[in-house]
């Protein structure tokens, strides 16, 4: 039975990839709407590189067996690192790459820590760094100051700065975007806390520059309303810290 079922689950996620592989020829020849994925799914947007799931899967089930459980399906937790693996295994096999981006909390570190400078994930990032691929750390946390960032970054940040100090690396591409894409920093070995902010003028989207701030703080208002209203119905010990965009 756990043979059988190894062997199906390969067999779909084989199939998945080959619809992937047909959207993005389709992508390519400027066609997307006709693939057979955008039919099955017409909310997938757009793939930047294949996936190969099959293989994903058959790594990633050797590690969780998860086609040897009878009563317990797949959880999120195993799509969601048969998808990462899936998408590792593209990258490693297609060349190099010129970005990676991490999310902070439950990725580099436990929720609430800081990337302190044991984290085996450091040394990883300053090798992409060497080969000149861009990194971006992109969180939830929405500060203005760079010295918080600072506070939670401080191990992969002072690394950077040593690796230029001892010409390992000699141009680094950090940035920190913070607060759901509100707050943007680069690295900048010169600057205090090794981060200078980038002015939102500067790389706001076209739609983003639309907003107008009487909309967004009518927006907060409803938003900071419905959470007082939580808190006050189901009488929470809680405080608000409201932001100007967050």
């Amino acid at each position: 039975m756990e043979n059988g079922a190894h062997r199906r689950y390969a067999e779909i996620m084989h199939d998945l990839e080959e619809l992937i592989k047909d959207h993005i020829e389709h992508q390519t020849r400027g066609t997307p709407g006709r693939s057979k994925l955008k039919h099955l799914v017409p909310s997938v947007g757009t793939f930047f590189t294949p996936l190969l799931l099959e293989a994903a899967f058959k790594f990633q089930d050797d590690r969780r067996k998860i086609s040897s459980r009878r009563f317990v399906p797949p959880s999120f937790n195993d799509i969601r690192l048969t998808l990462n693996s899936a998408q590792l295994m593209s990258l490693a096999r297609n060349g190099s790459i010129d970005l990676v981006t991490f999310d902070g909390d439950v990725t580099l570190y436990d929720d609430g820590e800081s990337l302190t400078d044991e984290n085996p994930a450091i040394p990883r990032i300053l090798k992409l760094l060497r080969q000149g691929t861009h990194i971006g750390i992109v969180t939830a946390a929405g500060y203005t100051d760079g010295a918080k960032y600072y506070e939670r970054l401080h191990g992969l940040l002072d690394a950077v700065a040593n690796a230029i100090t001892e010409e390992e690396v000699e141009d680094p591409k950090v940035i920190i975007l913070g607060g759901e894409s509100n707050y943007l920093f680069e690295f900048d070995v010169h600057a205090e806390s090794f981060l200078k902010y980038v002015p939102r003028k500067t790389w706001m989207l076209d739609e983003m520059r639309s907003w107008q701030e009487e909309d967004i703080q009518s927006l907060l208002d409803v938003a900071e309303g419905a959470l007082r209203e939580c808190i006050d119905s189901m009488q929470l010990s809680a405080q608000i810290f409201r932001k100007d965009r967050a």
